[in-house]
């Protein structure tokens, strides 16, 4: 109907326009010769709203200054008619502002990472699990905090081990260690000891829930929890308390999981400094723990939490989970509902699980999978995984120059080398030459418009971080990406889209280095799944941060941290991503290594 009217509207302007330059036909209706003139007919109104004339703040100066930021170059007399028409456009911005959306409500467009014609898996779900483990419940509380999922799973359910011992486990730990970590925002005592009491008594009366039946787990604090606060990690919410879950909140309370922190991420989801501080590493507790996932990252690290779900719009599962040695998966773009989650990028935003191990990542996913209403890019998918196969038979790729990148090191080939060694397949390939950091103005002006409030109201400086890297001002200087370079944006990330489709047909993984090359931005754009895991450790002699540091601050001697590599593979294929990864994590065997702060 829109565009009906529109076209309409055009073609009557049109012709308005023709009518105002043709001779009148003899006959039809000519004015007689001694009647006077009568006053010129108006104007044909403006196509799109382009007819009244700019502000008087507006002149041919301004566009000739604004020129600079469009990096566009008019002529004189095109500057003097955009004066002259843009008043109706200049008032739009206005008028949007007098009905301001609230911060849940998406676009009406909504991304898939499936290209035209191409369709989803069918099917039930399926997850095989590798054989079953025999180790007995450790003595040492240590040793039950650092123990995984899959091997935790078993004890409860058994009744060997009790999900109220487990959780005050879980709780003692995370009030010793923050002090150090700074990675929880709010513990959950009280509601996590009754969750623990009722997947007990469940279990006593004969019923299982699955696989996370009396878990404890940390939710990364942009994820809404009924009656609890949820701060985002910012100032300006550090009093906010939702009346809702999250629709993943909601999911693993049905799984039986037990909450015991909100976790820390660094403010409105970029870094790792919120308003308690900067989220420590494990590992190196005088560095961050990278983000925006940081406290997911920390917490699972030092055997404070048995798992986390974290977010990720452009690297925050992938960044954090390198740095604290943890196994990050993010799945396709769609796969888990954001629901009740913080939105930043709604064509971007991520929910995940990070773990001790690839498949306790899979048993996470599969309770977290499927759509929810409120979230359109949504879909329910089967997942389906078979982890008792090894990765003989795979073909994974990675293309040479990725290895040569600034921020590649020498772990990265040997992670690539473990891979042979579990018996995949290495196959060279090469992404077409485009220049994918273009793809970025969509990412900054999609969180712009979630939080044009904060940047209107100046409630933005209340953010700890203020450098020129960080939200405030990267959302100030996105009010100055054009609607025309933005669609342009879009139009690229199609064509990444289906240059990623057309090297998917060759191999069934890719492999590389986590944060070097361009994979981190082009399968966050294209919506494929990735899987972050610990492939080793190196030696650094400087202390890392997610922002630009001029001169890193040196360490007084070399630090051994954890490595790890990243793998990806089609949409919503996530079996073979962690076929190949526990493979992978396997011949690594390095996994059960804890960090000094434990």
């Amino acid at each position: 109907m829109a565009d009906l009217s529109r076209r309409r509207f055009l073609s009557s302007a049109a012709l308005l326009a023709a009518a105002g330059s043709l001779p009148t036909p003899a006959g039809a209706g000519a004015p007689d010769a001694a009647t006077p003139p009568g006053p010129p007919p108006p104007p044909p109104p403006g196509a799109f709203g382009t007819g009244a004339a700019a502000p008087s703040d507006v002149t041919v100066a301004t566009i000739a200054e604004a020129e600079k930021l469009a990096r566009v170059a008019y002529r004189p007399e095109q500057r003097l008619l955009l004066v002259e028409s843009l008043g109706d456009q200049l008032s739009w911005p206005l008028k949007l502002r007098k009905v301001p959306p609230p911060l849940t409500l998406a676009p009406a467009s909504a991304f898939s990472p499936l290209l035209p014609g191409v369709k989803a898996p069918q099917g039930r779900s399926r997850l095989v699990r590798p054989p079953a483990g025999t180790a007995p419940v450790p003595d040492r509380d240590e040793d039950l905090a650092f123990a995984p999922v899959s091997d935790l799973s078993r004890w409860v359910k058994a009744r060997q081990l009790s999900s109220v011992r487990l959780t005050r486990v879980y709780l003692d730990r995370l009030r010793r260690f923050q002090p150090r970590l700074l990675c929880t925002i709010t513990r959950t005592e009280e509601l996590a000891l009754a969750q623990a009491a009722q997947a007990d008594h469940e279990l006593a009366a004969g019923r299982w829930r699955g696989p996370l039946h009396g878990i404890p787990y940390g939710a990364k604090d942009l994820l809404d929890t009924a009656g609890i606060p949820t701060t985002f990690g910012a100032e300006p919410f550090r009093d906010r308390v939702p009346d809702h879950d999250a629709a993943v909140v909601a999911r693993l309370r049905e799984a039986g999981a037990v909450l015991v922190a909100k976790l820390s991420l660094g403010a409105l989801a970029m870094n790792d400094v919120w308003f308690g501080g900067q989220t420590r590493n494990p590992w190196l507790p005088v560095e961050g723990s990278s983000g925006s996932s940081a406290g997911p990252g920390a917490a699972v690290a030092a055997g404070l939490v048995g798992f986390a779900v974290g977010s990720e719009t452009l690297g925050s599962i992938v960044s954090p989970s390198i740095r604290c040695g943890v196994t990050g998966l993010r799945p396709t773009f769609g796969r888990v509902p954001r629901t009740g989650a913080m939105p930043l990028s709604w064509s971007l935003d991520k929910l995940g699980p990070m773990t001790r191990t690839v498949e306790d990542a899979a048993l996470v996913l599969a309770a977290l999978n499927g759509r929810a209403a409120g979230d359109p890019g949504s879909v329910t998918v089967p997942l389906q995984m078979d982890l008792a196969r090894g990765a003989s038979g795979l073909r994974v790729g990675y293309d040479p120059a990725w290895l040569e990148e600034k921020d590649a090191v020498p772990e990265d080939r040997a992670g690539l080398e473990l891979l042979r060694a579990a018996g995949a397949e290495l196959v060279e390939v090469k992404l077409p030459d485009l220049p994918y950091d273009a793809l970025l103005p969509i990412l900054l002006a999609e969180s712009a418009a979630a939080f044009e409030e904060l940047t209107l109201t100046h409630r933005d400086d209340a953010l700890a971080m203020q450098v020129a890297d960080a939200w405030p001002n990267t959302w100030r200087a996105a009010r100055f990406i054009s609607a025309v370079d933005l669609v342009q944006a879009d139009r690229l990330r199609r064509r990444v889209m289906e240059a990623m489709s057309a090297l998917f047909a060759k191999v069934d993984a890719l492999a590389g280095p986590a944060l070097a090359g361009p994979m981190l931005v082009v399968t966050n754009y294209t919506g494929h799944p990735s899987l972050t895991l610990r492939t080793g450790f190196r030696r650094i002699t400087e202390v890392r941060s997610d922002f630009a540091v001029k001169e890193p601050a040196k360490l007084p001697a070399p630090a051994r941290v954890p490595h790890g590599i990243s793998l990806w593979t089609r949409p919503f294929d996530e079996g073979t991503l962690c076929r190949l990864g526990l493979a992978l994590e396997r011949q690594a065997g390095v996994w059960r290594e804890r960090p000094p702060v434990s």
